[in-house]
């Protein structure tokens, strides 16, 4: 069963990111993914939650692609989450809206995996760091799925870029194509450099 993707786009500077961008035109043009750039559709940060409802509605797995930004997500997707999220529709007796559809964060970072390492500058993973995305799917009773994480964002050159990009995309097609409640692989950690 094919399963649709809508993917939440959530950059502020989207015209100075490489890495960003690059995940960008991979997920383009993939049948039944959905590109969905928050910044760009709500530049005054005037959510219309109807319509993003609407929209989370008609997709079965739901990805954030973002930057990582002070060890969370920029604000808008913050934003996104405190509005459309709401009780009733996503979370609480009545708020099933959500149930059974998957969530998958698809991060982006400028520190190397050793600097998100208990010795690192930041002492903690991106994975701990993303917890409460995964405590987010659960309340809203939706399956969390391994991340997408690329590290070392800064020291990419283009071959290594490529590369990470064409692993996002074959991630997404995966995730179109597996049977309904299938996992990726482990968890999708790539690394700056080669």
């Amino acid at each position: 069963m094919t399963q649709r993707i809508l993917v939440l786009l959530a950059h502020p500077a989207r015209r100075r990111s490489r890495a960003n961008a690059a995940l960008r035109r991979a997920a383009e043009g993939i049948a039944d993914v959905t590109l969905h750039d928050l910044y760009e559709a709500y530049p005054d940060f005037l959510i219309d939650v109807d319509r993003e409802q609407a929209l989370l509605l008609r997709h079965d797995v739901i990805v954030f692609q973002h930057p990582v930004y002070w060890y969370s997500c920029p604000a808008i997707l913050k934003e996104w989450q405190d509005l459309v999220l709401e009780h009733g529709f996503a979370y609480g007796r009545a708020g099933t809206a959500l149930a059974g559809k998957a969530l998958l964060s698809a991060v982006t970072a400028g520190g190397s995996e050793p600097a998100y390492g208990p010795e690192g500058l930041n002492r903690h993973s991106l994975v701990e760091f993303l917890r409460p995305f995964e405590a987010t799917a659960r309340l809203c009773r939706m399956r969390w799925l391994p991340p997408f994480i690329l590290h070392g964002t800064h020291l990419l050159d283009e071959a290594a870029l490529a590369r990470h990009a064409t692993a996002y995309r074959a991630l997404l097609e995966g995730l179109r194509d597996g049977p309904a409640g299938a996992r990726p692989a482990p968890p999708q950690h790539a690394h700056g450099g080669a």
